[in-house]
Parts: structure tokens; C-alpha cells; sequence
């Protein structure tokens, strides 16, 4: 049972709705380069999401509520850590992946986290001009 008696109302189809523009609006609070990032990560994965197999929808909105989760505790102190005195000091923005998260990801999942890592520390690969097009709500 859902505890929010506003999300247990909605149909699948909302709660997916939702839960995406609250992921848009949390990465709203990252610098930048992070918000662009994630929008477009979060894009594709959501599109990908509409064809997935009935098995995989539970744990698909498990792990993206627990990302929103997550975030929304990290960027609470972030306005606090870009200005003043806090700016200088490095974001604390994101988690680490022990050994046994890594041992659950299938060998696609793998690959995507290895195209992803690439496209962090890789900046030609970002395609700001056409990312910038498109209306990041539409999924």
C-alpha cells in the first residue's frame, strides 16, 4: 500500500509522470553540467521505461524513488554551499558504488555505467547544443 494517499490515487502511468518531473525539478538545484546530465540520463531511461517488461516496472520505480530520495536530501544544503564562504568547498553530490551493487548489475547495466562514467569525465562527448532543444519534461 501507498503511504502518500495522493500517489495511491493515480494510476501507473501518473505516479511514472510524477515521479519524473520530481526528478527534473531536484536536478534543477546541480550545477549545470550535473543537471544536463541527469535530464538526459533520466530521459532516455523513462522512454525506455514505457517498453519494459511487467517484471522489471516494480523495481524500475523502486530504484528511481529511492534516487529521488537520495537527491532531495543531498541538494537541501546545496544554495547554503554555493555562495559565501561554503563555495569553494567540494559538492557532496552523488553516492558510491560498493562492491556489492556492482555484483547485482547485469553486464547492460554495467556497460551503460561505463558509457556514463565516459560522458562524466569525457566533456567532448557532451552535446549541450542539441540537449538544450529539447523540452526535458517530455518523455
Amino acid at each position: 500500500m501507498c503511504p502518500n494517499p495522493v500517489l495511491a490515487s493515480m494510476n501507473h502511468a501518473q505516479r511514472v509522470r510524477f515521479l519524473y518531473k520530481a526528478i527534473l525539478q531536484l536536478h534543477r538545484a546541480l550545477p549545470p553540467e550535473l543537471a544536463e546530465l541527469g535530464n538526459k540520463y533520466v530521459r532516455e531511461e523513462f522512454r525506455k521505461h514505457k517498453n519494459a517488461k511487467p517484471e522489471f516496472i516494480r523495481s524500475f520505480m523502486v530504484e528511481w524513488s529511492r534516487y529521488a530520495t537520495e537527491l532531495a536530501e543531498q541538494v537541501k544544503d546545496l544554495p547554503r554551499m554555493t555562495s559565501g564562504k561554503d563555495k569553494d568547498k567540494p559538492l557532496n553530490i552523488g553516492k558510491a558504488l560498493d562492491e556489492a551493487d556492482l555484483n547485482r548489475f547485469s553486464e547492460a547495466q554495467m556497460k551503460q555505467l561505463f558509457e556514463l562514467a565516459k560522458e562524466i569525465h569525457d566533456p567532448s562527448n557532451h552535446s549541450s547544443e542539441t540537449e538544450g532543444k529539447r523540452d526535458p519534461t517530455s518523455i
